[in-house]
């Protein structure tokens, strides 16, 4: 205080207070004489170094001193160290590490907490009927991270990022969705245009091929009807690759539902036109004036207009739209399409899958008729793979989710529709190429009566 008000008073310009007696009667302010004080440094008398902080704080110095019992039971005191706040921040704590600091009973440095303090990446979590300094240290949950030690809770990541694996900061999410580029996107697309290739060729065999016995036998028009809608089958796969947009939203599903109730229905009409073809070789029935093609046709519409009819009501009352799915997954931003009606979406399935057992029904009553009309018997196999490739499909597209569950829907159209062309198609080729001694009208002519 004195030093300051030496100094202030030293201050005072002399042609203000020429003289001595008026310098002496000078007043001061308070705020004058509190800005001499802060941020101050002087020398004591005796040596000691007295310092100020800016706020006016003085400095403090402590020393850390060790009392132990001599060999006398006398209690002795020993300087181990020093706390200086005047000296720069890391600096300000010293201790003697050669100094005997702990005495005889400790060879290191004794534990002062019930445990070590919560690295990053963990939280403190109390300890019921401990001191507070009793904790265990808990790590953060998924989305939660700690970037310091002995935090009380977890910082929450926000819905675009996720913790990484040391939980000590967040990382940006993987972006999820079943593209061109992936391994497994790539795969399917491949089998997707070889299958549909596969598709075309059959196709242009069975026109090249049309007058042929084996051909003709088993309704050709409807054979060209099933293989084309089985080649769109296999191409409408490619609206599920890719990033959801609102157009594939839209079309992907109710496109499937209305091409692949074609190709079932195509299978059924075919069944039917086993059935009443052999049924109409009997005396006087009543069928033959129902063999043909009209009657397949009527039917292939009828099944077709009911899908889409569901599709119409499923577009017009709650349809499909794209979204960013942030919580479903921890790891990874999931971009989907959200069906808008499951119920919809089931009443689809459940209708081609309706369309299908009756098919298997149909075909397996008429598996053993004639060698002529022995169609019925692939027919059978091909809807016995293709109920159980969507039974199981039903559980599989519900426990899945992002580019898994749009995969498991694509493994179903593409391995139910290569059962369709495999067991139905590709016998009656291998006839045509490597067995033409059987495409022949004698030949069928005397199978049947065989």
């Amino acid at each position: 205080m004195a030093l300051a008000l030496h100094k202030l008073y030293m201050n005072q310009k002399m042609a203000s207070h020429p003289d001595r007696k008026t310098r002496l009667q000078a007043q001061f302010k308070p705020w004058q004489l509190n800005g001499m004080i802060e941020n101050r440094d002087f020398e004591m008398t005796f040596g000691d170094k007295v310092h100020f902080t800016i706020k006016g704080d003085p400095s403090t110095h402590y020393e850390i001193v060790k009392c132990f019992f001599s060999e006398e039971d006398s209690v002795q005191t020993m300087k181990v160290g020093s706390f200086d706040t005047s000296k720069p921040a890391g600096s300000q704590l010293y201790i003697n590490r050669s100094a005997d600091l702990w005495g005889p009973y400790f060879t290191e440095q004794p534990q002062s907490q019930c445990n070590k303090p919560c690295g990053p990446g963990n939280r403190k979590s109390k300890l019921d009927g401990k001191p507070p300094c009793c904790y265990n240290c808990v790590p953060c949950t998924e989305g939660e991270i700690s970037n310091t030690t002995d935090v009380q809770s977890c910082i929450r990541c926000t819905e675009y990022e996720k913790s990484n694996k040391e939980k000590n900061s967040c990382i940006p999410k993987n972006i999820d969705f079943l593209s061109y580029k992936d391994t497994l996107g790539v795969t399917l697309t491949s089998i997707t245009v070889i299958c549909s290739i596969i598709c075309a060729v059959i196709l242009g065999i069975f026109i090249k091929y049309r007058e042929t016995p084996i051909v003709r036998a088993n309704n050709r028009y409807l054979s060209c009807l099933l293989l084309i809608s089985l080649m769109l089958c296999f191409l409408c796969t490619l609206l599920f690759i890719g990033r959801p947009t609102q157009i594939c939203c839209l079309l992907r599903q109710v496109t499937f539902g209305v091409v692949f109730t074609i190709s079932v229905s195509s299978v059924l009409a075919k069944t039917l036109t086993v059935i009443i073809a052999f049924n109409a070789t009997k005396p006087g029935s009543k069928l033959k004036k129902y063999v043909g093609t009209k009657l397949s046709i009527i039917l292939v519409i009828v099944c077709s207009l009911g899908e889409s009819i569901i599709s119409i009501v499923w577009l017009a009352s709650n349809p499909p739209f794209s979204e960013t799915d942030f919580f479903s997954d921890p790891y990874n931003i999931i971009l989907q399409c959200n069906e808008g009606s499951g119920s919809s979406f089931f009443c689809i399935i459940g209708y081609i899958g309706t369309l299908a057992l009756l098919s298997f029904i149909a075909a397996f009553l008429a598996k053993d008729f004639p060698d002529r009309f022995n169609e019925a018997k692939n027919i059978t196999f091909s809807m016995l793979g293709f109920c159980s490739v969507w039974g199981a499909f039903v559980p599989a597209y519900l426990s899945s989710k992002g580019s898994r569950m749009v995969a498991v829907e694509i493994f179903a159209i593409l391995s139910s529709s290569a059962g369709l062309l495999g067991c139905i198609f590709i016998p009656k080729c291998y006839i045509i190429f490597l067995r033409p001694e059987l495409n022949t009208k004698d030949n069928l002519v005397r199978k049947q009566y065989k």
